[in-house]
């Protein structure tokens, strides 16, 4: 089912012994930088296209140019070179040109740029002129400035709404150092407090209670009373106060994760991802979380990244990914996860064929996070096996119901700030 190779970040040495560790074997490598068939031709051409035309960031730098997640994701599907650049043609649209930064990042300050999303087309130009120093050794690059240092940048990938996490897995997934560039670029763009909680040693302390399962943990959440009428509207302007005046709660969920065998702890954490998106979809909600979804595809990073990165960073990463998640869930106002809605949704005959079919030939399939979150599904059955068929049964939900996506609040779309 898997290659039996995987990637390793260089420089390391041998593994410590005494670090917990989450062994996985690697997802499929798709080397469409040297591969000479036109599918991956095309795909390489189109992702070189949008680095070249396009910013990572626009809309009055607070929205993502999500074209490398759809285009890797469809291609991974199967897509042909004319969908894929009917999806480029179509996520062109709303895209911005590059714009000039206010100046230029340096080696010597350019942690003093941190968080300034001005500085993006600098922070790119910098990225690569370091790459060139590294004789185009892109792993390397990510190395030095990913994993080095006190306070390292993969710490902070859960800010931007997971982004630059995102962003990454697809860097190595497609084996593109464009790709990691553009990553390397949102993690600095994006740095916020964020990775000060995993940065600070203290802020990880014994919490009230403990559990080795996230959906017991998110019950308790939805069942707290301290939480009731903190918001009046769904949307991620809520983390701001939740964060300023709640920590403490935040606090104390995202420390009730014990995680005694941490990759039984990392599944569960997959099957929980899946069952925020799917299982809080209820008759009554015309729409999927737009917020939700990004739990599940910056999982699948997660997954794409473990058997790669240090394994001093394996439990650190996934802890990361629960406190997005805790956050992110109290903010959308705790939607109750009824997992029957997966366990006994009724296939009707239909399997993954039927899911690739809707990503690829649906009138969603040229929506980034519907496709995105099609092949986050498949990936996590393909990982532990699906002999209950609950990943099949909440991507075919997933596939068959989407209409739209939801959970804005109070705000539009349009004036969604995406902050974190």
């Amino acid at each position: 089912m898997f290659p039996s190779f995987s990637f390793k970040i260089p420089g390391f040495g041998s593994r410590p012994s005494n670090l917990p560790t989450i062994e996985l074997p690697s997802v499929e490598i798709h080397d469409v930088e040297t591969a000479a068939e036109k599918r991956p031709r095309t795909l390489k051409h189109l992702i070189k296209a949008n680095h070249v035309n396009y910013s990572i960031i626009y809309h009055n730098l607070r929205f993502h140019n999500h074209s490398v997640h759809i285009l890797g994701s469809a291609y991974i599907f199967g897509s042909s070179p004319e969908h894929l650049n009917d999806i480029y043609d179509k996520e062109s649209e709303q895209l911005e040109p590059w714009r000039d930064s206010p100046g230029e990042v340096s080696k010597d300050d350019w942690r003093d740029f941190l968080g300034k999303r001005e500085y993006q087309r600098a922070f790119v130009d910098f990225f690569e002129d370091q790459l060139v120093s590294k004789r185009y050794n892109w792993k390397q690059l990510l190395n030095d400035y990913l994993f080095e240092g006190k306070e390292p940048l993969i710490n902070s990938l859960i800010s931007g709404l997971g982004h630059p996490l995102i962003h990454l897995g697809y860097a190595y997934e497609l084996d593109s150092r464009t790709v990691a560039i553009e990553a390397l670029a949102l993690s600095t763009c994006f740095y916020n407090f964020l990775h000060k909680y995993l940065d600070d040693p203290s802020y990880t302390k014994p919490s009230t209670f403990s559990s080795s399962s996230p959906l017991d943990i998110l019950h308790k959440v939805g069942q707290d009373k301290r939480l009731d009428g903190l918001f009046d509207h769904q949307g991620l302007d809520n983390l701001d106060k939740l964060f300023a005046e709640h920590e403490d709660i935040v606090m104390e969920y995202w420390n009730a994760w014990g995680l005694p065998n941490p990759k039984e702890q990392f599944e569960e954490s997959q099957k929980t991802a899946v069952a925020l998106l799917v299982a809080t979809h209820h008759p009554g909600n015309e729409n999927f979380d737009f917020f939700l979804v990004h739990l599940l595809t910056s999982s699948h990073a997660v997954r794409i990244l473990l058997p790669i990165i240090p394994t001093q960073f394996h439990v650190a990463l996934v802890r990361q990914w629960w406190l997005f998640t805790v956050a992110v869930y109290i903010a959308q106002l705790r939607p109750e996860i009824k997992m029957e809605k997966i366990n006994e949704y009724d296939l009707k005959g239909r399997d993954w064929k039927f899911v690739v079919d809707k990503a690829l030939n649906s009138k969603h399939s040229m929506d980034a996070h519907y496709v995105k979150a099609c092949r986050a599904m498949k990936e996590a059955a393909q990982t532990w096996g699906d002999g209950s068929n609950y990943y099949l049964k909440a991507a075919v939900k997933f596939a068959d119901e989407f209409q739209n996506w939801g959970g804005f609040g109070s705000l539009s779309l349009d004036n969604v700030k995406y902050y974190y």
